[in-house]
């Protein structure tokens, strides 16, 4: 009997991954195009088995979404979500889980690797704890995943690493702890969201060709400079947020190697020196935030003139001159702050003694130091939590 799947049961993102997934992965897939209707039986089985063993560990479901997780029909489960089998539209499988905003208490069980064909796990704003289980390595096509604003610990879950498929990874507003692995940003990622975390040490200095368009480092305690292997992204990053990550030392000429770049943010953190002029070469830039560090120099003129620059913020520096344009940005329609530096006949500036007090730096002689964490826990800056829709 072929069993009838009304595509309305599916929100219309899941289907857009589903599809992607379809294409993107139909090469792991080298077995005969016919399941049988007992593979059928058993995948819906595991599903069962998976799904039964993650609710005997939900402690707390005040919306009660996981009320009507009973039986073997697992495709009637709130928050679950059936789909063709790739290789057969006549067998469905559990595709995706979206327990978003469901405000949950409980862990992930071992038993979560059975759902071997899911493609989407979102599970944010929730109070999951503990660690993601080793098991997950076999959701071999898994798509996105989500666990952003709960209560996971521990290393960064290297389990991530071993997903073939994952394209989206945000683990935001958790406390992971530790170093970052080189290895996350060889995968072929396009949106990385780490921040709000504990993670300490540095960011890896030998960044792999990414493939990221998003990378969200901010509010994490890293410390040391930003590397020159930055320039590695160019050919996809859009968006770079680096606020409140403790960096220190010059900005890296490679920034300006960012040509797709739309967003910049370096806001609070202690970078020195002055702007690289390499930025005035990001054409599609729209915003740049280098507030609330130790810049010093002349705000550039090539920068105030790109041609998408919409917000320029550069309050909170050192910086002694505004260069042509840069004087007056009001005229071009940009949205700007450059209060509290070391501008002559600007208002709101820092004091003299200030000013005199802040020696220049040479960005060639600037041996990169590491800070500590203490100034990232002091800002506290809060980054939305709530996953793109």
């Amino acid at each position: 009997m072929i069993i009838s799947y009304p595509s309305s049961l599916l929100p219309a993102r899941i289907l857009v991954v589903l599809l992607l997934v379809g294409y993107a992965t139909s090469a792991h897939h080298h077995h005969n195009n016919h399941v049988s209707k007992n593979a059928t039986n058993q995948i819906l089985q595991q599903a069962y088995v998976a799904l039964q063993a993650w609710k005997r560990v939900i402690y707390s479901d005040p919306m009660n979404f996981t009320s009507n997780w009973d039986g073997p029909n697992v495709c009637n489960y709130t928050g679950v979500y059936c789909a063709p089998h790739l290789n057969d539209t006549n067998v469905l499988v559990v595709a995706g889980i979206d327990l978003n905003h469901a405000d949950i208490a409980g862990f992930l069980p071992d038993e979560l690797g059975l759902l071997s064909e899911l493609a989407l796990l979102h599970l944010n704003s929730n109070r999951f704890c503990g660690i993601l289980p080793p098991t997950l390595s076999n959701l071999s096509l898994l798509f996105e995943l989500d666990i952003s604003n709960n209560r996971f610990v521990g290393p960064f879950p290297s389990v991530v690493l071993s997903l073939p498929s994952l394209y989206y990874l945000d683990i935001r507003f958790n406390e992971f702890e530790g170093q970052l692995p080189p290895q996350l940003f060889n995968k072929k990622l396009d949106a990385i969201f780490l921040n709000n975390n504990r993670f300490t040490s540095i960011i890896p200095p030998n960044l792999g060709p990414s493939t990221a368009s998003v990378v969200v480092f901010a509010n994490n305690g890293f410390g040391g400079c930003l590397p020159p292997s930055i320039a590695k992204f160019a050919n996809t990053l859009e968006e770079l947020l680096l606020i409140n990550t403790s960096i220190s030392g010059c900005l890296p000429t490679e920034v300006g190697f960012l040509y797709k770049l739309r967003v910049l943010d370096v806001s609070f953190n202690q970078i020195v020196g002055p702007i690289p002029y390499s930025l005035a070469g990001l054409a599609h830039l729209e915003l740049l935030n280098l507030a609330h560090n130790k810049l010093s120099g002349i705000v550039p003129d090539g920068v105030c003139v790109l041609p998408n620059l919409a917000n320029f913020t550069f309050s909170y520096n050192f910086f002694c001159e505004e260069e042509g344009i840069c004087s007056n940005l009001t005229s071009k329609g940009i949205v700007f702050d450059d209060r509290r530096n070391c501008l002559p006949e600007k208002p709101l500036q820092r004091s003299k003694k200030e000013c005199e007090a802040e020696r220049p730096v040479d960005c060639f002689d600037h041996v990169c130091g590491k800070s500590t964490s203490s100034s990232a826990a002091s800002y506290h800056i809060p980054l939305s939590s709530t996953p793109p829709p």
